[in-house]
């Protein structure tokens, strides 16, 4: 790839953002188009998302590559908010896990998957063991309700928001636009590419790629759909937590990940689903009231917005990378770990353009393969 080709990304979402930076930092004219009207709607998933980076958390329901994945990107991530055009708030304080005395059960099983993760992963910090005076001391916000909890160092947060501002005024910077209210499709995009030869299309649409998507045949294939999200977002004057917190539940087990300002954001449904409308009462209910029996200050925070949004995910629940046509790739797939896991997916996409390897894929184990011949690209 050499320094002036010219990339065109579809979407603007976390992904598009982050390559878009990288290109046009190494001199690349980058062109954005995104369907949403404007930076306010735009991002998808990455707008509802509570971006907690926690892969030895995640690794109870998701594969060793994806938790591979989150492990390389923690100290990415911290580069890649450096020298952004806005600060971004980033903390690496660890996770804490809190269940009540009931689901001790429930908190052996979480705890036997976290020291498996751990002994296959060794660079991954074991869990640390918490009584109730060990609890206190990590969190004093909790003391005195949890008998027992478990820490897992070095895991951290974003303020997800404030990184998609960020990466779009940096981008402004750099004199690149995003053409907002254009919904372009792969067949649109090869027609730009005929007319720029030496370009690469990037597509980044998450489930707007779903028409567009391999078939379940081809190389890093099967349909895309949408595994759906509730999140609420509280402010809270009246709770202090220095980290994201977990309550295991068997049923509804939810995070708590405090942003500045006594922001908090509660979620953790997950919900085969397309479905965009507003979220539930159940679940609401659910997230509200188990974020009360963390800490009681809760019940006087003001509900700032209930959210929804759907996760773009392919039926192993993996991200991959595929090659379409030449100089066309699609990259899709980062279901619920999205902020976890994108400075990999990046920097995995980054080598192949510069130099057409993909050794980074191979050590992370992310799916990196060119679609196969009865998967064409349809062509203008």
């Amino acid at each position: 790839m050499r320094s002036r080709e010219p990339v065109l990304i579809l979407g603007a979402g976390l992904m598009g953002r982050l390559l878009a930076l990288t290109l046009a930092r190494a001199g690349h004219p980058v062109h954005i188009v995104d369907p949403a009207p404007d930076a306010t709607q735009a991002g998808g998933a990455a707008r509802v998302a509570a971006a907690m980076l926690a892969p030895l958390a995640e690794s109870a329901v998701t594969e060793p590559n994806v938790v591979a994945m989150g492990r390389y990107a923690l100290p990415r991530w911290q580069a890649l908010c450096e020298g952004l055009a806005q600060p971004v708030y980033f903390q690496q304080n660890g996770t804490l896990i809190l269940w009540h005395r009931q689901d001790a059960q429930e908190a052996v099983r979480f705890e036997a998957l976290l020291r498996h993760t751990t002994a296959r992963l060794t660079d991954l910090p074991a869990p640390r063991t918490l009584d109730a005076q060990g609890v206190a001391e990590l969190e004093p916000a909790v003391a005195g309700r949890f008998q027992r909890g478990l820490y897992l160092p070095d895991e951290g947060q974003l303020d997800n928001r404030q990184l998609l501002d960020a990466l779009l005024a940096t981008l402004a910077t750099l004199g690149v636009a995003v053409q907002w209210g254009t919904a372009m499709t792969l067949e649109q995009a090869l027609g730009w590419q005929n007319d720029h030869p030496d370009g690469w299309v990037l597509d980044c649409r998450g489930l707007g790629a779903r028409e567009d998507w391999p078939t379940p045949n081809a190389a890093g294939g099967g349909p895309l759909r949408g595994v759906r999200g509730e999140v609420a977002r509280l402010h809270a004057p009246d709770v202090t937590l220095q980290r994201p917190t977990r309550l295991l539940h068997p049923r509804y087990p939810i995070y708590i990940a405090p942003k500045p300002g006594h922001l908090f954001v509660i979620g953790a449904t997950q919900i085969e689903s397309d479905d965009l409308s507003p979220a539930s009462v159940r679940s609401t209910l659910e997230l509200l009231s188990a974020a009360y029996a963390v800490h009681p200050g809760f019940a006087e925070a003001r509900v700032l917005e209930l959210c929804a949004q759907c996760r773009p995910t392919l039926p192993d629940n993996l991200p991959a990378v595929v090659e379409r046509a030449p100089r066309v790739l699609q990259i899709n797939g980062l279901y619920r770990h999205g902020f976890m896991i994108s400075p990999a997916v990046h920097d995995a996409v980054i080598e192949y353009l510069q130099t057409g390897r993909t050794d980074l894929a191979q050590r992370l184990g992310l799916a990196f393969a060119r679609a196969e011949a009865d998967a064409p690209v349809r062509t203008p």
